[in-house]
Order: structure tokens, then sequence, then C-alpha cells
């Protein structure tokens, strides 16, 4: 597929939650289109799946007789090889397709009742399974007798069968049968991305912009086209995984992926955003949890940690984390109303010896003293884990204009005698609502924590003496001077300039003057 067909479909597909969530704010019905296309995806990669080991006995999946003997006979064994390899199983009548048929006939066409029992069978076919626990409520948020559908029965089931019509349509095509394709994983991301734009501070839950991800993303696979696993502790829609994942390959990824995250719904996304993109169920670990309270992976270290935990948060700093094996060697806990430092040290906690952290923080972090100052320094003196700072621009991030950095955190440093600091703050460009990073300044940031080269106003590699002469405070300007002297004033010119206009001023005061005489009136000059 070229990548005009990959952007006719995400158009297709955002044209569609356009036309039909009429006054329901964008957020809202992001979770009922986004799980309709996640249907659309299990019904179509069951029904490929279920083709290809009936072809040898010349038959088709929609083709077998639900209810006969022999229809259940095979069902029941292609039921038996679905569950183990795809993790769940549909029976013909619960594809997308037929209930998409159903929902256009002229007369009995309520689906509603049928497509609630249809997602609650996916759910429930994977139970005792082992990807029982990926698929668990995850379509609890297409909650389809909500008012939000539509005020009456009725209403709510004319616009969910528009929205089957409407995705059912043959030029909505995910090309699941194409080896490799990841057409619809890049749709979604590309919905996700459009619902974040619309969603003001709620979309940090869920989003972290694509060009930034991409620069995290680059740095922890640098020099790597295999890694272990890949874990974010506050993993959202799974974007940053994934971004992780484009740059060496699913299949590169041994061990897989694993992320925690808070919000329900966000969980949910997370897991779709998985599976859509070919992630098998072996190979993800999602959790939902607070990851600062209950950490859900804490045994586990892994070789790529990225996060964009929710900046300065608030949590319970219970004094019993004093004890906690991710911070007791700190001897402070970041203070309460400000979470920053503890989900780097969770991070830190969690990375392998080999690996490599990447954390996005408000640029509050690098600076602000106490418990948070007293971190700095351990980190840096104590256990030199930080590997470079970079500063980003501001307003590049959905529903926060403040400035923000990426810390890189390792345990075994190639460069341990210095710091790299980068000042990206100025190349961005300035969108409609939010400052955009393009590819030339990913590509030059990425270039410069590789090569750890030193340009003037753009990056400097800080001596370890020099972070201590300045207490251990990393704020940027304190080491990449930005500053631009300003350019020099020909006072001789100014000077010629002045009396050039003197001298034009005088004669337009004189033609003002001729003509109030010839009109009989005082001169205004």
């Amino acid at each position: 597929m070229t990548d005009a067909q990959k952007r006719q479909l995400q158009a297709a597909l955002w044209g569609i939650a356009n036309d039909l969530r009429g006054k329901m704010d964008a957020d809202q019905f992001r979770d009922y289109i986004l799980g309709f296309i996640f249907y659309k995806y299990l019904s179509e990669r069951m029904q490929l799946y279920a083709d290809r080991l009936l072809q040898p006995d010349g038959l088709k999946f929609q083709d077998l007789r639900e209810g006969s003997a022999e229809g259940e006979e095979y069902l029941e064994a292609l039921r038996a090889e679905a569950i183990d390899e795809l993790g769940y199983f549909l029976r013909p009548s619960e594809l997308f397709s037929a209930m998409a048929a159903k929902g256009a006939r002229k007369g009995d066409n309520f689906i509603l009742d049928d497509l609630n029992r249809i997602l609650a069978n996916i759910q429930r076919s994977t139970m005792g399974a082992d990807s029982e626990e990926d698929f668990d409520h995850l379509f609890e948020d297409m909650d389809l007798g909500s008012t939000k559908l539509g005020r009456t029965v009725s209403e709510r089931n004319l616009l969910v069968t528009k929205i089957l019509a409407r995705l059912d349509d043959d030029r909505v095509d995910f090309r699941l049968d194409q080896v490799d394709s990841d057409v619809l994983g890049d749709a979604y991301e590309y919905l996700i991305a459009q619902f974040a734009s619309g969603a003001g501070k709620k979309a940090g839950e869920f989003y972290t912009p694509q060009q930034v991800s991409t620069v995290l993303a680059k740095i922890v696979t640098s020099g790597k086209v295999r890694l272990q696993n890949v874990y974010d502790p506050t993993c959202g829609s799974g974007s940053l995984l994934l971004r992780v994942a484009r740059e060496v390959g699913i299949r590169n990824i041994a061990d897989g992926f694993y992320g925690q995250e808070a919000n329900r719904t966000t969980y949910n996304l997370a897991r779709m955003n998985m599976i859509l993109h070919g992630v098998n169920y072996r190979k993800f670990s999602i959790k939902q949890d607070d990851t600062l309270e209950r950490p859900q992976h804490l045994h586990k270290r892994f070789e790529a940690v990225v996060a964009n935990p929710p900046f300065s948060a608030n949590w319970s700093a219970d004094p019993h984390f004093a004890q906690d094996e991710r911070f007791s060697a700190y001897g402070r806990l970041a203070p309460a109303s400000k979470a920053d430092f503890a989900f780097v040290l969770h991070m830190v906690h969690q990375l392998a010896d080999n690996g490599v952290a990447a954390v996005i923080l408000p640029h509050g972090a690098l600076f602000r003293g106490a418990a948070e100052g007293d971190i700095r320094r351990i980190l840096i003196a104590e256990r030199n884990y930080l590997d470079a700072v970079i500063g980003l621009p501001a307003n590049i991030f959905y529903g926060t204009g403040i400035p923000t950095c990426v810390l890189v955190l390792k345990k075994h440093r190639e460069s341990p005698e210095n710091i790299l600091f980068i000042d990206a703050s100025r190349r961005f460009d300035r969108g409609k609502n939010q400052n955009l990073l393009l590819d030339d300044d990913v590509e030059a940031i990425v270039q410069a924590y590789v090569s750890r080269s030193e340009e003037k106003g753009f990056s400097h590699r800080a001596s370890l003496s020099e972070i201590e002469e300045n207490d251990y405070n990393l704020n940027i300007p304190r080491y990449v001077d930005t500053y631009e002297p300003a350019p020099e004033i020909d006072l001789a010119a100014v000077t010629a300039d002045l009396k050039a206009q003197e001298s034009g001023l005088a004669e337009i005061n004189r033609v003002i003057a001729e003509f109030c005489q010839d009109l009989g009136v005082e001169a205004p000059v």
C-alpha cells in the first residue's frame, strides 16, 4: 500500500468519526469508533485465520453451518486453534460483516443486543486461556446503552448501524491479508493523535506527540538492531512502546512489551493498540494500576525504558517508601506535590545494566532544590547514571504549554566523565495550536546525542566538575550558551537617516502651508 493510500484510509476513518459523532465530544466518541474498528479487526483476523485452516477442505469460514453437527465440529476445532494462536474466537454469525449486513436491512435491523452479546462472547472465549487478562473487560468503554449515542434505543441503534455500515465500506480496507502490513496500526495511531489534539488536557493521559516519541525511541535503540524488552511505566495508549518497536522491528524485541497505566480507559486503549499492531498477546504485558504505589513489573529488568509521566503529579510520598528498594538509596523521597523524580528513580530501578532509559519531565525538575536537588546529586555524583539532558521547545504537548526536557540515563555509560546537554528549545515549527518538532529537528537532536558533538548554542559536554560547580543545577542555559550579541549600530548611518527624514518633513510642511494659504485657513504646522 502506498503512502497516499494510507493517508486516504486515515482520512476516511477520521471522516467517519467526524460525520457520525454529532454533538458528542470527540474524546467521548473516540471510545466507540476505536472500539468498533478493533471489533472489525478481530473479525477480519479471525476470518483470514479460519479460511487458511479450512483451505485444504475447500471450505470458507462464513460457509460453515452453525448448529449442524458437521459445522459445530469444525467450529470446535477452529476455536481451539484460534484461542491458542490469536487468543480469542468468533463464530461466523458474530463477524463484523454479518452484523453490518443485519444493520443494513430495511426491517428487523436491531443489532444492539447482538453486539453486546458478541463483545461479551469475545471476552468469554478467552476465559481460562493465556490471553484472558489481555481481553479482560476490553470493551467496557463501549456502552451501547448510553444516551450519548442517542436519546432512545432506536436512535442508538440507528447510529451504531451507520457506524458499522461506513466501516464495512470497501474503501475501509485494512489489508490484513498482506504480510507485514501495518496499515491499520498506522491508521489507529493517526486517529489517536487526532482525538488527542481535540481533547485538551485529557490528551496528556493517553498520547505523546509522535515526533517526541521518535526522539526517545531513537535514543534508547541507538546502535542496536535487537532489544530484549521495552518498558513504559506510564504507557498511556502504548504509543511510545510501539514507537520503539518501529525502530528495531516488532519481531526483534525478544521478550516483548511491558507497560503500566493507571487510567482504565487508556489501559484498554493500550491493549487494543498492541493487538492492532500485530503484537501477539503472548508478547505484551500491560497492567492497570498506579505505578508508584503498586508497581506490577518490579522484579523485571528492561533494556529500553521510556516514559512520559504526568508532569509534577501528586503522589503519596508515604514514609514507608523510604524503605522501598526503588528509593531507599537516595536518602530522600520526591515531594508529594511533584512525583517527577519518583518516576525517574522507578525507571532507574527497572533498567537493565545494558539498558537505556529516556524520560520526559517538566523543566523545573532540572533545577528545583530540596529533596529533588539531593536526588539529582546522588544520581550524578554517586551513581553517575545521567547521560544527557535535552531541552525541548515549549508548547509541543497537548494540553500544556510548559517547556519540557528529556533525561537520558544509563547504568554503564560510555562517556562517564561528562554529561551531554542539548538545547533544542528553539528548534520547532509554529503550528496553529501548538509547536511542532520537524523531522530535521528530530534528526539534529538524535545525531547530537549519538555523536556527543559540541555545537555553539546547541550542545555542550559538561564535565562532572562543571556540574558540581553548579551545585547539580541542570538548568540548560548554565551549560549551553544561546546568547546572541545584538548587531553593532552604525551611528553615522543613523544620523544621516535622521537628517534625511527631517529634510523630507520640512518639505512636506512647506507644501501643506502653501495649500492652507490658498484655502485661506491656518496651517496646522
